[in-house]
């Protein structure tokens, strides 16, 4: 049984769709990032599993309670938003003790719910600060406690790093990731950036347009692309069309493929096995992205991107040389 199930959720502003025949469950703890590109939907359908926007189609359940039409302090779920919203004449300890104070609670145990919480997100020596004496990653650590100190059956993070520069957005999301995994705490992350969404999630499920295109683990989106909107955008895939790859491979090809660069190996010389391919291709572009090298190479009139560890600087591939490319066929991914 799924802890969150959507069923056949849709939603429009007027005469303007923003998603339809949204479907998906999550099991009790599991941790799910919504991912894609700006106006796909992913927000909206975060604000309305939360009672912040209605919808006009679908259901709602959490633990098998439909919440569809309860409002959103009714439903039992915290939510973290990009701009933190934080109360700036509190104190962090008073932020955090906000969504308490609205239940009627004995003092001693608010005061242990909100210890608690500011401990989980480590930031107890600073519960007599003010929001304004606080850095960004600190502000959304507090906000985080405030989410989780009412203990919500379901937490909804909303692009809660993009504000945040990249440093401080890695080590805040290994926080986020081993306090629901503590908490066992069922929790929906959106995000349009693919790292957040690969290292953080149990599964993804990557939206184009107001539909989920694919879903699955991080694994499986990113090293089996479904269609071409996926591969574009989990990486830097290179596409070939049927004839093209099949001109290029030497062998029947009926559908589009999707090629990972880090799967092709870039050689002076080599013999084929028995699972690859072996082309000639002549380096036109080598990019350093500190611990790859991203070569541009070309076959006749095909451009095809590979990535190799920088390794050293005496295994580097010159711009103009003449190398032959390893294409292991077990790596060809077909896509619609």
């Amino acid at each position: 049984m799924f802890h969150l199930e959507v069923t056949q959720l849709g939603k429009a502003f007027g005469e303007t769709p923003v998603f339809s025949g949204i479907e998906f469950g999550i099991r009790k703890g599991e941790l799910i990032t919504l991912l894609g590109p700006s106006g796909c939907g992913k927000s909206t359908l975060l604000r309305a599993i939360a009672g912040l926007t209605t919808v006009d189609a679908g259901r709602i359940n959490v633990a098998g309670d439909d919440i569809t039409d309860l409002p959103p302090q009714k439903r039992g779920i915290g939510m973290v938003f990009q701009s933190y919203a934080l109360f700036p004449t509190m104190t962090v300890w008073d932020n955090v003790a906000f969504g308490l104070r609205m239940k009627p609670q004995p003092g001693r145990e608010l005061q242990k719910s909100v210890q608690e919480a500011l401990e989980l997100v480590e930031l107890s020596h600073l519960a007599d600060r003010y929001p304004a004496a606080l850095s960004g990653g600190q502000r959304q650590r507090v906000a985080l406690a405030r989410a989780l100190v009412v203990r919500p059956r379901i937490l909804l993070l909303d692009e809660p790093l993009s504000a945040l520069d990249a440093r401080i957005r890695r080590t805040l999301r290994s926080e986020i990731r081993r306090i629901v995994q503590h908490l066992e705490l069922t929790t929906l992350f959106v995000t349009h950036d693919q790292e957040e969404a690969m290292t953080l999630s149990d599964r993804v499920f990557l939206m184009e347009k107001g539909s989920i295109v694919q879903s699955g683990t991080p694994e499986e989106i990113y090293t089996r692309p479904a269609t071409r909107f996926v591969a574009g955008f989990m990486g830097s895939y290179n596409l070939l069309e049927p004839d093209v790859a099949a001109r290029l491979l030497g062998m029947p090809i009926t559908r589009p493929l999707a090629l990972r660069p880090e799967t092709l190996q870039l050689q002076e010389g080599g013999q084929a096995g028995i699972a690859q391919r072996v082309i000639p291709v002549v380096v036109e572009e080598a990019q350093l992205l500190g611990n790859v090298v991203r070569y541009r190479v070309r076959c006749g009139e095909t451009p095809l991107l590979v990535d190799a560890l920088n390794r050293s600087v005496h295994e580097l591939h010159p711009v103009g040389s003449e190398r032959q490319l390893m294409i292991p066929l077990d790596e060809l991914c077909e896509v619609a």
